[in-house]
């Protein structure tokens, strides 16, 4: 798959170095358009309609961030707009229907501002906020706190509406700088992670508009900056055609995958033989070895479960195969549950649901707890073990492949077999088809997670020993020749 978001920003990154697009003498120079900027505005301070600002310090040569054509030069943001400022700093009461559309952070969107969710504010309310952030048709919109900080667009509606504090209002002078290329600039990686560094605040962190004022904007001439515009447009929209094929490739493979899985569970991918014996001699040899367990003290004894009845059977199998519950062939438990109190015992790390993935585990910044001993015995995955998670994801799966041991936390469940031959693999891409298909979900008032009752309970196929080993070897090539293509 091509990573066409990565693609996007090393685009961009070379768009504001001048690198897709030709420098021509016809354009003449960014000088020649910053001294018209300065002259336009200017004109606009002794007309009244824009405030004389405090001038920055130049950009050193020690601040230029990267080379850029002989004809551009760098400036500061607050020295090519009007205006940067943001918009009202106390929420103001918004409702579904009114006099003015009241725009925040979630309304702003790579293409412009998005008004599925817009709410509206009073004339009264709107005219207070607007005297002071009063965005236009092409002014630059850049969210500028909480988690969505940098995303940023030009302003598409061609209508007065108010502005939250969250958003800031960079208004270019319109027909001397093209809005989008600032938009751009803003987007491209070197920026956005300038953006990002320089957030702070204690719960909501943000950039403020004193940080946004000296940002170094590199500067081409007015032409140039239209077709790098013209040119990020055009091959963007190339990458959105291969966005649109990926999609569709990757729900492909998700249904191939499903059909795949499935067919291998119920049999039909690999042949059955008379060699492999039944189901029924399987599930003999388990129960004759649960039974030897409990005579060992090493097992309680249970309660039965009854038979597997015809309603519960969720599709045909082969008829050497059998139905049987999870826990008849399984032993199960969970981990532990966190106790800050006991801190006697041995400090250990832990896994829990959040580092368990479909297939593989993220083993980063692990946590620790204490263990007793018995705890330890009854906590601890082994290599070849099946981790199901109990919260979160319900029933996301992976096999403990690791030659390390590990403890787990109680939303996790482990299961290992009565005996070592049975196939986890096979079981596991059980579990991805029982999900696939809705047949695991939460069940429980609050805290929704899939029980140690409803895992024992669960009506599984029994294929025997030779026949799980080759349905899962069929399965693994077959998968990952489709992850291949």
């Amino acid at each position: 798959m091509i990573d066409t978001k990565a693609l996007r920003s090393r685009i961009l990154d070379l768009a504001i170095q001048g690198k897709l697009t030709e420098q021509l003498p016809s354009d003449g120079t960014a000088e020649e358009l910053y001294q018209q900027i300065q002259a336009e505005k200017q004109k606009r301070i002794k007309e009244g309609k824009l405030k004389k600002e405090k001038p920055l310090p130049p950009v050193s040569p020690e601040e230029v961030p990267f080379e850029i054509p002989d004809n551009w030069m760098c400036v500061r943001m607050s020295e090519i707009s009007l205006k940067i400022t943001d918009g009202t700093h106390h929420s103001p009461i918004n409702t579904e229907s009114g006099d003015y559309m009241y725009v925040t952070a979630k309304n702003i969107k790579d293409k412009g501002v998005d008004l599925s969710n817009i709410t509206y504010v009073t004339k009264e309310v709107h005219d207070e906020i607007y005297a002071r952030c009063n965005p236009e048709l092409n002014d630059v919109l850049l969210i500028k706190d909480g988690a969505t900080t940098g995303v940023v667009t030009v302003n598409n509606i061609d209508e007065p509406f108010s502005l939250l504090s969250s958003v800031a209002l960079i208004k270019p002078v319109h027909r001397l700088i093209e809005p989008w290329y600032i938009a751009y600039v803003l987007r491209s990686s070197l920026f956005y992670k300038t953006i990002r560094a320089q957030m702070t605040g204690t719960g909501i962190t943000r950039i403020v508009l004193r940080q946004i004022e000296p940002f170094i904007v590199p500067l081409p001439p007015l032409a140039e900056q239209k077709r790098i515009v013209e040119r990020v447009e055009e091959i963007f929209r190339l990458l959105d055609t291969i966005d649109e094929a990926q999609e569709k490739y990757s729900a492909d493979s998700q249904i191939l995958k499903a059909k795949l899985i499935t067919a291998g569970i119920q049999g039909k991918l690999t042949q059955q033989l008379d060699t492999d014996g039944t189901a029924e001699e399987l599930y003999q040899q388990i129960q004759a070895e649960k039974q030897k367990l409990i005579k060992e003290g090493k097992l309680k004894k249970e309660k039965p479960l009854p038979p597997v009845s015809p309603e519960e059977v969720p599709f045909e199998i082969p008829e050497n195969w059998m139905w049987v519950h999870l826990g008849e062939i399984f032993q199960h438990n969970t981990g532990k549950a966190l106790n800050s109190a006991n801190t006697d015992e041995q400090l250990l790390e832990y896994i829990t649901t959040s580092n368990v993935y479909w297939d593989r585990f993220e083993l980063d910044s692990l946590k620790q707890m204490h263990f007793t001993e018995s705890e330890i015995e009854k906590c601890t995955v082994t290599k070849g073990d099946l981790l199901i998670c109990e919260g979160g994801d319900i029933g996301r799966s992976a096999i403990w492949n690791f030659d390390f041991e590990m403890r787990i936390q109680n939303h996790l469940h482990r299961l290992r077999g009565y005996i070592p031959d049975i196939c986890q693999k096979y079981y596991y891409y059980l579990m991805w088809l029982y999900k696939d298909k809705g047949m695991i979900d939460g069940r429980g008032i609050g805290l929704q997670g899939f029980s140690s009752k409803r895992v024992h309970e669960l009506v599984v196929p029994l294929p025997p020993l030779a026949e799980q080993k080759r349905i899962a070897d069929v399965l693994e090539e077959a998968l990952g020749a489709l992850d291949k293509v």
